[in-house]
């Protein structure tokens, strides 16, 4: 980004209210801008601008935490579970690999409640490798399916790569 913002403080009213709010803002702007401008490029901006948001968030949620660890990351995603947002179903968690699977997701529900499906994955999970990114550039996450791209779970693995 081009200039430092206060720190966020946001996801203390749980992310899924946040990205609601987001998305209530961010439709809006997007159709009007997609109008005049073409709806591929203004995605592709947006879609610039969210990865650049997250990957900052990310370093700020590390600075927060005080520690960069997959361990530290895993108790940081009680924000994005607050308000029943979606479970998670542990499969492995040690200092170097997390593995789980999101079911299910009212993140998704949301975004198809608010009638914007095919806009979810761009103002959500289009997150989440920036997010873990900015957290820690040492660890990388596989994703290879998602509810709201009509999967039955999300399935997230992280990995810390060897230095």
């Amino acid at each position: 980004m081009d200039r430092e913002l206060p720190a966020d403080t946001l996801n203390e009213i749980g992310v899924l209210k946040r990205r609601e709010v987001e998305a209530r803002i961010l439709l809006p702007v997007v159709e009007a801008l997609a109008r005049e401008f073409g709806r591929d490029r203004v995605v592709a901006i947006v879609r610039e601008v969210i990865v650049a948001v997250a990957r900052e968030q990310g370093r700020q949620l590390a600075t927060r935490m005080g520690d960069d660890s997959l361990p530290t990351f895993a108790a940081a995603l009680e924000d994005w579970k607050k308000g029943d947002a979606y479970r998670m179903d542990v499969l492995e968690q040690t200092d170097e690999r997390l593995a789980f699977n999101v079911t299910p997701c009212r993140y998704a529900e949301m975004y198809r409640a608010l009638g914007i499906p095919a806009l979810a994955a761009l103002l959500s999970c289009n997150r989440d490798f920036a997010l873990v990114e900015g957290f820690n550039p040492e660890v990388e996450l596989t994703r290879t399916q998602t509810i709201m791209e009509g999967a039955t779970h999300c399935d997230f693995r992280f990995v810390r790569k060897a230095r």
